[in-house]
């Protein structure tokens, strides 16, 4: 009973045994879905009537069990999706420092966020190679052991994007600190902590575009409601790029937490819930309708900047230094005086104290909004990833800043973002490329680098945005670059050179004269010159021609030096004495700036011009002077020039002690052509 005679002929089960006899026997039987009942057709011997195996098969599922494929219910065959369950698990299988090999990772993406180890920690797969995966994790990886389980999400790393960014600080995955604090009552970030970076516990007044409305065509970017996140932002919620369709539903005014629907969608039929938090991918970089040319200036209230190295909004920008040169203090005056909407502050692998300087300066500091004083901390974001914190996390950090600068561009703001500083981010990658074994490029970095640090500049720019109303945003980023010894041969400088239209080069002897900012007027430069001409004639007519001429006496100054330490100055001819004593005059009050003093801090642009406007015409009549005189009995020098217009030169190098906040744009003005006035009046009875 259950036993074929040897004489009938062979079945397929039959043929399939002689075909594998002395070979690696298959798997064992796959375990079919109990939903599946034993087909009372089938006549195999080898089921029981209870629809039980008796001997296991050979090939790993029963023959009989398809005889009649006419009535058998397709529909209760296991799927796929049941394997894909078990197929987001992998396994660890080494550890390297901040990077784990995972096995087992078959089907994951490039990018990929997971979870590694029973503690859950944060990391990213950042190459692939069968079914073993490497993945850079953004946490301490001590304790993490070989077959560990290492959890897929099917999503790469994102950031949460609505109200609640302005005024918070994030580490470079975009877990709030803050709410971190509040939660462990610890000092320091726990293994694997998941907070949501925005907090969905606060109410926020939405008011819905009074335009839209149910019926209405919307597409991605369409604002179709405001809140207002402080008295200095306000916060427009967007349709997302890639979503459009006829609007079913949007929700009345009122206040609502960030997860809640306040607007639908459907297009063709496919229903879409919007709620004032939109999730982007940090790498990709965030649609725009066109690029436009920038050609308005980022004014950085720095008078050696805004005049002989102007940056535009939506530019990019470099200040490479060695230790001690003022890189930071530069970023924090851009931070602080700006003509930005909105600052996005990155501190990617500096040390800590510079972050909390910043926290501690930033809500102290005020700015004057409709007659209102308001702190400059509601306008700025800040993304800390300081020295002590994981390496791997320095790269995120980076990415994380600029998308968040997107996003507030995309409401037609312009944003300025600091990096400080692109070399931690690039000893990052030279770190993770090390543990790789990949080929290394000059000093050891990876051959990618310039590649990496193109990909990040370039999302800097100004931009007609997506969607409805019509507006323009930019995004200007300005990084820091510390080469080591201050050397701008290192890698990491010239690749940036490479790349970035404005470079403010700190020198290491001006600071160590206490000349700040150390911005070395000689290796400095700007390509937004000739976009922003236009700008200058219609507002600053005489700003041009006047900034040649400072740089053409600095120049001269240069030159000369060298025969000064010859020959000494009194060989020199008197027109040359003039360009000795005005580049000095313009060195020490104009390009130096004390920015821990209330009167020169921040320096207007009116005040700028002003100031630069006297010197270059004080040296012009100086000059005319003197070869007016040249061949008269009483030739007028440099010495009698200095004799008699002590009282203006004294006031000249006394321009800079007026304050803007108590004096005002009119009677600084009113000063400084007074001012003129006086030097034209002594300079014509000097000649007489």
């Amino acid at each position: 009973m259950g036993h074929r005679s040897p004489y009938k002929s062979p079945c397929c089960t039959d043929t399939l045994r002689r075909n594998t006899i002395g070979q690696t026997p298959p798997p064992p039987p796959r375990v079919l879905s109990p939903s599946i009942k034993q087909n009372p057709q089938c006549t195999d011997p080898e089921w029981s009537p209870q629809g039980n195996r008796k001997e296991p098969s050979r090939s790993g599922f029963c023959w009989g069990q398809f005889c009649s494929t006419a009535k058998m219910d397709f529909s209760k065959l296991p799927k796929l999706i049941d394997e894909e369950k078990e197929s987001m698990m992998g396994f660890v299988h080494g550890v390297s420092g901040p990077v784990v090999i995972a096995s087992q990772m078959a089907g994951a993406a490039m990018y990929e966020l997971v979870r590694v180890g029973h503690a859950e920690l944060v990391g990213e797969i950042i190459r692939l190679e069968g079914d073993l995966a490497t993945i850079q994790v953004y946490e301490e990886t001590s304790g993490v052991c070989v077959g560990d389980p290492v959890l897929r999400t099917g999503k790469p790393l994102s950031v949460e994007l609505g109200p609640g960014i302005m005024g918070n600080i994030f580490d470079g995955i975009q877990r709030p600190l803050k709410d971190i604090t509040d939660l462990t009552k610890s000092i320091y970030i726990p293994r694997g902590i998941n907070v949501t970076a925005l907090s969905r516990d606060i109410k926020w007044e939405f008011l819905p575009d009074k335009s839209i409305r149910a019926g209405s065509h919307v597409t991605g970017g369409d604002i179709y409601g405001i809140v207002t996140e402080n008295s200095l932002i306000k916060h427009k919620i967007m349709v997302p790029p890639r979503s459009c369709g006829t609007v079913t539903y949007i929700a009345p005014p009122g206040n609502y937490d960030i997860s809640d629907v306040v607007m639908e969608l459907d297009f063709e039929g496919v229903k879409e819930k919007l709620t004032m938090v939109q999730v982007w991918p940090v790498r990709q970089i965030r649609p725009a309708a066109e690029k436009l040319p920038a050609n308005y200036p980022l004014l950085t209230g720095q008078r050696v900047l805004d005049a002989l190295f102007p940056c535009v909004q939506g530019g990019t920008t470099a200040i490479p230094g060695a230790f001690g040169c003022g890189k930071t203090v530069i970023s924090q005056a851009l931070s602080k005086y700006s003509n930005s909407d909105v600052i996005v502050y990155v501190g990617c692998g500096e040390r800590g104290n510079e972050m909390s300087e910043v926290l501690r300066d930033f809500p102290e500091l005020t700015m004057e909004v409709d007659g209102k004083t308001e702190t400059i901390m509601k306008r700025t974001t800040l993304v800390a990833n300081t020295s002590n914190m994981p390496v791997a996390a320095r790269e995120a950090s980076i990415y994380t800043g600029i998308t968040l600068s997107e996003y507030f561009r995309d409401m037609g703001y312009n944003v300025s973002m600091m990096a400080d500083s692109t070399s931690r981010w690039a000893e990052a990658l030279r770190e993770i490329s090390g543990r790789l074994a990949e080929m290394p490029a000059d000093s050891g970095y990876p051959a990618y680098l310039g590649a990496r640090l193109a990909s990040f500049y370039e999302r800097a720019g100004r931009v007609r945005c997506l969607g409805s109303p019509r507006r323009e945003g930019s995004v200007s980023i300005v990084g820091a670059v510390s080469p080591p010894g201050g050397d701008f041969s290192d890698p990491v400088t010239s690749a940036t050179l490479g790349i970035v239209q404005v470079f403010w080069g700190l020198d290491k002897k001006l600071a160590q004269r206490k000349h700040f900012p150390s911005v070395n007027w000689l290796i400095s430069y700007s390509k937004y010159m000739r976009a922003l001409d236009e700008f200058y004639e219609r507002n600053f007519p005489d700003l041009v021609p006047l900034r040649t001429k400072v740089k053409e006496i600095l120049q001269e100054e240069e030159d000369l030096a060298e025969i000064v330490q010859l020959v000494g100055k009194g060989s020199l001819a008197e027109a040359d004495k003039i360009t000795l004593e005005v580049a000095k005059l313009i060195k020490d009050d104009f390009l130096q700036q004390n920015g821990y003093s209330a009167y020169d801090r921040f320096c207007p642009f009116y005040k700028t011009v002003g100031m630069i406007q006297n010197m270059i015409a004080f040296y012009d009549m100086a000059r005319h002077a003197v070869e007016a005189t040249a061949q008269a009995e009483n030739k007028i020098t440099w010495a009698i020039i200095r004799e008699n217009l002590g009282d203006i030169l004294y006031k000249l190098s006394s321009m800079k002690f007026k304050d803007p906040v108590k004096d005002g744009e009119a009677k600084i003005k009113a000063d400084y052509a007074q001012l003129h006035e006086e030097m034209q009046n002594a300079f014509r009875s000097l000649e007489d």
